[in-house]
């Protein structure tokens, strides 16, 4: 890694650059004394990026430009602050607005649809790499970096630092997107009460096998009734085994694209994502760029037997083990909510918001000691009955800078400067500090990483072991993400108001998702527009032909097997 980084600071060197006035240098100065520390680069090596960066910048002095993210306490630091220190060092200035996930993919997709610049850049989540290497309205990064791009490329990016780089390579091998915030779904668990030897013997008394971290669903399924309905209440507090979310809302179609299926077994074998079936019940065979269908009449998963267990489960846990209200609550909400300090475990919890975990008990979390270290932890998901080895086990992703060809390139040029600097070595330790969404392998092997991890609840293990490749954001199987993610949302939240059962709203999804695809290929065929790589539907057979014979897995006569369980310390173990 040193010699990477010494390489790196050469390159720059070879520029010769001239450091256009001293007012900036020395506000490069000043933000690397004051606010980025610490880095993995000596103070001298983030003097040489940032020339690079004011030398790079001149020909957009004064220019302001307009990026968009989600709301995540990364992109509100790159907001409130990054946007300023970019500003003083290079002259450009940005307006980096913040609005909810479903309102930054909705402005991805009407750029997209109408070629107007709406943004000079977007964070949007790696889940679309499916959309934009089939769409090609994204600029691909790889022939940007040699191309047009190449004079506002900086030579210490360092693309294979990025430990997400592979989930914004399409299948044709070409990065389309530029990972600045990483994050994955893991469970979260109140270990100081599952560590209390009252609690523990009354657990064992009761279900013949160990208090510890689910490995199945079989063993959350009995914590959460555990604590829900037999504990109740702990040092005064009325006490859940369980929390979830349940809003009608666009999240809660992402509550379940985001791998839940396939936690529960509905997928297919294979990492990053299952072939021929992936996390969302889509077939494409090994080989094929061609979506071939989502029901399993058409050889797909997306309302097999596991994918009902899997939102039949979602929904008997969420009325039945978490606290009142939480239905109503959407993700949001939702994740924050922990911080009450009511709640003994989560299935299905995002490490963007470990920065609101980790806050003080003067914060109001109260899920921290007096001196700041968590009473809980993060650990591995539980793999619902129709889990193989081989396949996921959960969901990890990278919001990542995108650039659209319908930005203009001078625009496009000062965006990317800006999506560099807000991802460069000289920012990324104190930015990762901040936010807890890691996206270098460098960063999270630094020292002040190691310091820091005892108060992190598992987050540094985690990103250090070879076990994160098992968590991966949706695959290339996904056509149009934006169009076919929209139809999940209305139809989970039709279960959650009672309004259809899991098995008829999963039919209703695998239908719709098939019709969308079916105009999709019609377009394809027609027009090119998914350049030859749009759906091609399987003819409709009885499901009977497909069940079990290398379509979805059949019903399992027992869908809960025993409860299993493992010890933290064997995990921290196995990640070390």
């Amino acid at each position: 890694m040193r010699t990477k980084l010494m390489a790196s600071v050469a390159a720059l060197a070879l520029l010769g650059t001239t450091v256009p006035g001293w007012a900036d240098m020395a506000a490069a100065e000043k933000w690397i004394n004051d606010e980025f520390q610490p880095s993995t680069l000596s103070m001298d090596e983030q003097k040489a990026e940032m020339e690079w960066f004011i030398k790079a910048a001149e020909p957009f002095a004064g220019m302001e430009i307009n990026v968009l993210s989600e709301t995540i306490p990364t992109h509100t630091y790159e907001s409130e602050v990054l946007t300023k220190a970019f500003e003083e060092i290079t002259g450009i200035k940005v307006n980096h607005q913040l609005l909810g996930e479903g309102e930054v993919v909705q402005a991805v997709q009407t750029q997209m649809q109408t070629n107007r610049n709406l943004y000079d850049a977007y964070v949007n989540d790696s889940d679309l790499i499916g959309t934009h290497s089939r769409l090609q309205s994204a600029v691909n990064l790889s022939e940007w970096m040699e191309g047009e791009g190449k004079d506002v490329t900086n030579p210490g990016l360092d693309i294979e630092d990025f430990i997400g780089i592979s989930f914004t390579t399409g299948p044709d091998g070409k990065i389309w997107q530029l990972p600045d915030q990483q994050f994955a779904n893991l469970y979260w668990y109140r270990k100081d009460w599952f560590d209390r030897p009252e609690i523990k013997d009354k657990f064992k008394e009761m279900y013949g096998y160990d208090l510890g971290v689910p490995v199945n669903w079989s063993a959350y399924e009995d914590i959460a009734e555990f604590f829900s309905e037999h504990v109740k209440e702990i040092d005064g507090v009325r006490v859940y085994g369980h929390m979830d979310y349940g809003k009608r809302a666009p999240d809660l179609g992402w509550r379940m694209t985001d791998a839940w299926l396939s936690m529960a077994g509905a997928g297919s074998k294979g990492l990053p994502n299952g072939r021929p079936i992936d996390e969302w019940g889509i077939r494409m065979e090994e080989g094929s760029c061609n979506p071939a269908g989502a029901s399993v009449s058409r050889g797909g998963a997306a309302n097999g037997p596991a994918a009902v267990y899997a939102i039949r489960k979602w929904d008997e846990w969420l009325r039945q083990y978490a606290p009142p209200g939480a239905a109503d609550l959407d993700f949001y909400q939702s994740l924050p909510a922990l911080s009450q300090g009511n709640v003994a475990q989560q299935i299905f919890w995002y490490t963007a918001f470990t920065a609101d975990m980790v806050k003080s008990k003067a914060d109001g979390n109260n899920t921290v000691d007096d001196e700041g270290t968590p009473l809980w932890k993060m650990a591995p998901s539980p793999h619902g009955p129709y889990w193989e080895e081989g396949m996921k086990i959960g969901y990890q992703d990278a919001g990542s800078w995108t650039l659209f060809k319908s930005t203009p390139v001078e625009r496009r040029k000062a965006a990317w400067l800006y999506a560099q600097f807000v991802t460069s070595k000289t920012v990324d330790v104190k930015k990762s500090h901040v936010g807890l969404t890691v996206i270098r392998d460098s960063t999270i092997n630094h020292e002040s990483f190691s310091e820091r991890a005892p108060k992190l609840g598992g987050l540094v293990e985690f990103y250090r072991s070879p076990d994160r490749v098992m968590w991966t954001p949706t695959g290339v199987n996904v056509p149009d993400y934006p169009k076919l993610a929209q139809i999940w949302w209305q139809q989970i939240g039709d279960v959650n108001s009672g309004a259809f059962t899991p098995q008829e709203a999963m039919d209703r999804l695998a239908s719709e998702m098939d019709q969308t695809m079916a105009r999709m290929q019609a377009a394809d065929e027609a027009a090119n527009v998914y350049g030859g790589c749009g759906p091609r539907l399987n003819e409709e057979k009885d499901p009977s032909e497909w069940l079990g014979k290398g379509g979805a897995k059949a019903k399992l006569d027992n869908e809960k097997p025993q409860g299993e369980t493992v010890a933290y310390e064997e995990i921290i173990k196995r990640w070390q």
